[in-house]
């Protein structure tokens, strides 16, 4: 079984913003699988159903980003799976709008969610597909920046990363990381 995590913020207010592209890879993964997004419990929203044949539970954390590693640690132990039976999704402005970046372990790289995630699980070896969300303008504030939404020209762009986020975690579900790294880290 795997676990896939979108990280995000609850409430409206959050909605389709930059920040919350983990939220919105799980409604997209959720579609495309046709895995109902249909139970509260371990501090998330999630949905339990396959992809090819594999067992999934889709959650995206309601403890606000900042906390989302209280929710990923309930979610492990009560599905009794591995980290490295996790899929992490979140945003990164160390990217261009649209690209995704695939990888099996690493540091927090600044993001609060990541850096909570790891302070949880006592590990950074966990899959994660960081989503570019582009760099914020110079005299923005990062945190002002990525609670924007996307800009029109950008719509179609992550539409497209989304649909490339939900065939990346059947890939990595199907045959393994380091296949869907080799695709899908070179696009773009």
């Amino acid at each position: 079984m795997h676990i896939i995590i979108g990280l995000g913020n609850p409430t409206s207010k959050y909605q389709a913003t930059r920040h919350n592209i983990g939220w919105d890879a799980i409604t997209r993964i959720s579609d495309d699988y046709s895995i109902p997004l249909d139970y509260k419990k371990h501090k998330a929203i999630c949905g339990y159903g396959y992809i090819e044949g594999e067992k999934v539970i889709l959650a995206q954390p309601t403890t606000y980003m900042n906390l989302s590693g209280e929710s990923v640690r309930e979610l492990i132990d009560f599905y009794k799976v591995s980290t490295e039976d996790i899929i992490v999704i979140y945003d990164d402005i160390s990217l261009p709008v649209g690209q995704l970046r695939i990888r099996k372990k690493g540091s927090a790289g600044g993001h609060n969610g990541i850096k909570n995630i790891i302070s949880h699980l006592g590990t950074m070896e966990f899959t994660r597909i960081r989503v570019g969300v582009g760099n914020k303008p110079e005299d923005w504030d990062l945190a002002d920046y990525v609670l924007t939404r996307f800009k029109n020209d950008e719509e179609a762009i992550i539409r497209d990363a989304l649909k490339d986020v939900s065939d990346a975690c059947k890939k990595i579900i199907t045959t393994d990381v380091d296949e869907a790294m080799n695709i899908y880290n070179r696009m773009k």
